[in-house]
């Protein structure tokens, strides 16, 4: 018999703790920016240079950040469960700390695609591009960023998993966003479901969930703990 699969939903949240500021957070690098102007496809159309260096700036801070203990807590936990990662993030933190099976909802900030065909994917790293780089059909490159009011492909293959998941985690997202949110939706009733989040989160209280009111990093510790009395699963 295989080991259980668990499904974790990760938002901003967890990366919090690496130093990486949500666009909702005071004082962060999105402050400097209205999100219509560089999160939305009439803002890329309007100022493509704009969006461009806006990520460059984010891709470059990425590059100094390292994962902490709540995405290093998901990898652990692949010694029992078969992990899989469906993120609204776009760094690259739980690549980093190890996780083999990650979906990123929202597109992903190491990568960029041609403007004109969003099968035209390249990895570039933390490198910046600019007004000329073209993908090979010629056209201009652009990030490969989920923008407000673009479709979510990825959900094609998030939805199979939270269905099939025999537990649930959600850690560091206020279950606010759409699409991802709904993901718990399809999930089944009876199986144990954790929130891990600082801030006091709605969630159903009529079905199997527990609520963990700590940080990232703590709250995995936490949930390794009760995974293991649950499962009965040795150090």
């Amino acid at each position: 018999m295989g080991k259980p699969k668990l499904v974790a939903l990760t938002g901003a949240g967890i990366s919090v703790e690496s130093g990486l500021s949500t666009f909702r957070d005071a004082g962060g690098y999105w402050d400097n920016y209205r999100v219509e102007d560089v999160a939305t496809p009439e803002g890329l159309a309007r100022n493509p240079e704009m969006v461009l260096n806006f990520y460059n700036g984010l891709r470059a801070k990425l590059a100094d950040i390292k994962p902490n203990d709540g995405h290093k807590a998901l990898v652990r936990l692949e010694q029992y469960f078969d992990v899989y990662v469906v993120t609204q993030n776009v760094d690259n933190l739980h690549e980093q700390a190890g996780s083999r099976n990650v979906v990123h909802l929202h597109g992903e900030l190491t990568k960029v695609r041609s403007i004109a065909n969003e099968n035209l994917i390249y990895d570039i790293g933390y490198k910046p591009i600019k007004m000329g780089d073209k993908a090979e059909d010629g056209q201009q490159l652009r990030p490969h960023i989920v923008f407000f009011g673009e479709g979510v492909p990825e959900m094609e293959r998030a939805i199979p998993l939270a269905e099939q998941a025999d537990v649930f985690v959600v850690i560091g997202t206020s279950l606010n966003v759409y699409p991802a949110a709904g993901l718990l939706r399809y999930t089944r009733r009876e199986i144990p479901k954790f929130i891990i989040d600082p801030k006091m989160v709605p969630y159903p209280t009529d079905e199997n969930y527990t609520f963990i009111q700590k940080s990232a990093g703590e709250g995995g510790r936490i949930l390794e703990q009760k995974l293991k009395e649950l499962y009965k699963l040795g150090d």
